[in-house]
């Protein structure tokens, strides 16, 4: 069963008065940042986009969000098209975006007091949450007075404790230490596998891609559009010693080659374009 259908989905954006960026030898006001997006998610996919800086994957995120709408193109959620916030859909950011005046426990039962559930029955869920990700002796704490991985669990918790259809995830383990986000990885997914939501996370590496996928979306240097669409084979549930597989290496390759001159694309782009500004 198809849970989002992107189709041809563009987002150009009007720069502000004296900047431009020159795209094909021309100076343009305008910046297209998606041009002509299809991409089909099914529901309970683990979806993770990847692509080079620039080529949109978070504007995408922010499309299928309801935070902003397509240039062109519609975007559909179980059918009905996405003009607004989903309260079927959760974010987590890159950033923490904890407040920082409540509890760990207080921010996650944030999420269904939104909602209007019962005092006692969002407390159970967002204890319940919190022990799943490891932080059951943590509730009564500040963001302040926990580490930056922790903050990160506390925003992740909050997201599924409101049961999502779909979990968008743009770069949330970006911050992290390398331990620290392969131990994040493995209890997302372990979760994952228990409420069957809909996935779709950005990522610049490619060894977390492989990890978490289903399915791995390469898109374009700017405007970005999806290139390939990579399945990944690998047993599930998977565990870190799969890194270390030839099956593995296999898909590295395969998503480098193509991802590779996107990249190069994107930065020799960056490189010649006084954008923004003369």
């Amino acid at each position: 069963m198809d849970r989002i259908v992107v189709t041809d989905v563009k987002k150009t954006f009007q720069l502000k008065p004296g900047q431009y960026v020159t795209v094909d030898g021309q100076d343009t006001d305008e910046l297209t940042v998606l041009n002509g997006v299809d991409l089909t998610i099914r529901k309970g996919e683990f979806i993770v986009l990847v692509g080079p800086s620039g080529s949109g994957k978070s504007v995408l995120l922010d499309i299928i969000g309801g935070l902003t709408p397509a240039s062109q193109g519609v975007v559909h959620l179980n059918g009905q098209q996405i003009v607004k916030p989903d309260p079927k859909t959760s974010y987590v950011f890159q950033q923490y975006a904890l407040f920082p005046w409540r509890t760990a426990l207080a921010n996650v039962e944030y999420a269904l007091e939104v909602r209007g559930i019962a005092q006692k029955e969002r407390t159970e869920t967002a204890r319940r949450f919190l022990s799943l990700f490891g932080l059951r002796d943590f509730e009564d704490r500040f963001p302040s007075q926990l580490s930056g991985g922790m903050q990160q669990r506390v925003a992740i918790a909050r997201a599924l404790a409101a049961n999502p259809e779909v979990l968008l995830m743009d770069e949330p383990f970006a911050a992290l230490d390398a331990q620290t986000r392969e131990i994040l990885q493995s209890e997302l997914l372990k979760i994952w596998g228990e409420i069957n939501t809909t996935v779709i996370f950005v990522t610049h590496s490619i060894d977390e891609a492989i990890y978490l996928a289903d399915r791995v979306v390469v898109m374009t240097a700017r405007p970005g559009t999806v290139k390939q669409v990579i399945d990944i084979d690998l047993p599930r549930p998977r565990d870190g010693d799969i890194r270390s597989s030839p099956e593995f290496n296999t898909y590295r390759h395969q998503v480098w080659e193509a991802l590779r001159d996107e990249v190069n694309k994107a930065q020799k782009d960056w490189a010649l374009s006084p954008a923004f500004g003369h």
